[in-house]
C-alpha cells in the first residue's frame, strides 16, 4: 500500500490496541494506519501511559514491557516533551476546555507539526489551531 508523507500522531489509547489481546479487529485497523503512515509520531507521555498500561491492564513483566518497548521505539518518531511542551498544553487546556494531559498529547502533536492525532478518546474532526485535525480511526 501506499504510505501517506502527513505526519501523524498517536495517542497513547491507540498505542495500547497494538497489544491488547482482547480488541482483534481494532488491534488490526492500528497496524494498517501505521503501516501506511510515512511519518508516525507519539510523545514520551505515551510511552509512559503504555507502560503504565501494560504493566496494570495487561500484567506484563519488565522484559515484555522493554520488548515491546523496542518495537514502538523502531516504529515511531518520538518527540520528547519539554517545558516548552507543557506551557503549550497549559494554553490548549484554557482554550480548548481539554483535560491537561489531552492537551499535552495536543500540544506535542502541534510541535511535531503533525496534521493527524489518532485518538479516541477525543472529539472525532475537531481541528485545532486550523492545522491539527481530529480522527477516531474506529468511527
Amino acid at each position: 500500500m501506499k504510505q501517506t508523507a502527513v505526519k501523524s500522531f498517536f495517542d497513547s489509547n491507540i498505542i495500547v490496541y497494538c497489544y491488547s489481546a482482547t480488541e482483534p479487529d481494532k488491534q488490526k485497523k492500528v497496524f494498517s494506519i501505521i503501516d501506511n503512515c510515512k511519518f508516525p509520531f507519539i510523545s514520551s507521555q505515551v510511552l509512559h501511559e503504555f507502560c503504565n498500561v501494560a504493566h496494570k491492564k495487561f500484567h506484563a513483566d519488565d522484559i515484555n514491557v522493554n520488548t515491546a518497548l523496542t518495537e514502538i521505539e523502531r516504529l515511531f518518531y518520538i518527540h520528547l516533551n519539554c517545558i516548552t511542551t507543557v506551557r503549550e498544553a497549559n494554553d490548549i487546556k484554557h482554550k480548548y476546555k481539554f483535560s491537561f494531559y489531552d492537551s499535552l498529547i495536543i500540544a506535542a502533536a502541534l510541535e511535531c507539526n503533525c496534521k493527524i492525532l489518532y485518538s479516541e478518546d477525543l472529539q472525532h474532526k475537531q481541528v485545532i489551531e486550523n492545522s491539527l485535525t481530529i480522527i477516531n480511526p474506529f468511527i
